[in-house]
């Protein structure tokens, strides 16, 4: 869905808390997927891999977002990208439960 015109990200009273990649169980499939913990929501993000590879002469969209983890800058830097999997879920309405793992 279309956000306004604000920009989710860039909240200056938001923090980021953690960041990091993450298999989602989807039914019948595994996704990989990528997470952004804010201190009000969780966004879950899917991992997209671009055929073109940028290598290490383009990095110009690292200077754009320099908190940027490594791990993250280096996916990007192979010419990756996240797209939005669903709208971000606020940490007031999260349930976590341990699960037995696959």
């Amino acid at each position: 869905r279309e956000n306004s015109s604000e920009n989710v990200l860039s909240s200056e009273h938001r923090l980021l808390l953690y960041e990091g990649r993450l298999m989602l169980a989807e039914s019948t499939r595994l996704l990989d997927v990528y997470l952004f913990l804010f201190d009000d929501f969780l966004l879950i993000t899917k991992i997209k891999r671009n055929k073109k590879k940028y290598g290490g002469t383009d990095t110009s969209l690292i200077p754009v977002c320099p908190s940027l983890t490594p791990e993250l800058q280096s996916f990007i830097r192979e010419g990756g990208f996240c797209t939005v999997l669903d709208q971000p879920i606020p940490l007031d309405r999260l349930i976590l439960k341990n699960v037995e793992p696959i």
